[in-house]
């Protein structure tokens, strides 16, 4: 066996316990069945349910409960991607058909085919994006993603259709009233929610902070829309319409984050700027590099 292909053997199933010489690479040896193994095979099965491996001469290592069916690597060693540009995409694309409604494009009034996008796409897919952001350590984005994939859930969970009837049983004799200071009082809870984030996002990119900040001015202008309504008491439509102009905002914003993420030179002939505030470390170590280079 060449020294390249024993430090892989070591790297799957650990170092080699002291005892004979390897093989050479035509030296053989039995098998369970009394069959004759080359050290080539010994190599290809060094490691996994075929391995012929002595115990003698090396300690396997527990898989620990892993699946993965091809090269071994070891946990310490990988790394994971970056979750971010996942749960921004699951957030813009709900973002942004929510908002068009509430803008009424296309005369759409009814709210219905976000519950799908809101269940599906921005509540699990977003919410899956969450944990991973709090398995790679950013406690940030795990708080972020997390809470509004929750929001996209339970916004859906409102507004099933004679699922759980939230909004049937805040109406009394066709008085949507109680419905309406119900959702505006929640839409409130979520504007407060985003202006702790918004605080956040102060030391980071400026592409970042408006991205925050648009759906900030989002939810507080719905929640005033639906506690403030119109003289036949329906939620207030240029209010509403101001609220989904904002959500576009925030969805294009969200989009354009995401991109920022993925575009690198691996797969992109541009790198999205991203604007650093000039408090934000990056942007003092750039202007400290700026004027040191002009002296």
């Amino acid at each position: 066996m060449s020294a390249e292909q024993n430090h892989g053997l070591e790297k799957d199933v650990g170092p080699a316990a002291p005892g004979p010489a390897a093989p050479t690479a035509t030296s053989t040896s039995a098998g369970p069945n009394g069959d004759p193994i080359t050290s080539e095979e010994r190599a290809r099965f060094g490691y996994g349910p075929l391995s012929h491996v002595d115990p003698k001469q090396a300690v396997l290592r527990p898989f620990g409960g892993e699946f993965q069916p091809g090269l071994y690597k070891s946990v310490e060693t990988r790394k994971f991607a970056n979750p971010a540009p996942l749960g921004l995409c699951a957030f813009a694309l709900t973002t942004f058909v929510l908002s068009a409604i509430n803008m009424q494009a296309r005369d759409i009034t009814a709210p219905n085919i976000v519950v799908a996008l809101a269940f599906g796409y921005g509540g699990l897919v977003q919410l899956l994006a969450g944990m991973w952001e709090m398995a790679v350590g950013n406690t940030f984005g795990a708080t972020a993603l997390s809470s509004y994939g929750g929001f996209w859930l339970a916004f859906a969970i409102v507004l099933t259709p004679g699922g759980f009837e939230i909004e049937a049983s805040l109406t009394e004799n066709g008085d949507e009233t109680m419905f309406y200071n119900s959702f505006g009082l929640f839409l409130m809870g979520w504007f407060i929610f985003t202006t702790i984030l918004l605080f956040c996002t102060l030391r980071s990119t400026v592409a970042f902070f408006l991205l925050f900040f648009f759906l900030d001015l989002a939810f507080l202008l719905l929640g005033v829309g639906y506690i403030q309504r119109d003289a036949d008491g329906a939620p207030n439509p240029p209010v509403i319409k101001a609220g989904g102009f904002f959500g576009l905002l925030a969805a294009f914003a969200a989009w354009y984050n995401a991109l920022a993420g993925i575009a690198d030179s691996s797969n992109s002939f541009f790198i999205l700027p991203v604007a650093h505030f000039p408090w934000s470390p990056t942007g003092r170590a750039r202007r400290e590099k700026t004027q040191r280079e002009t002296v």
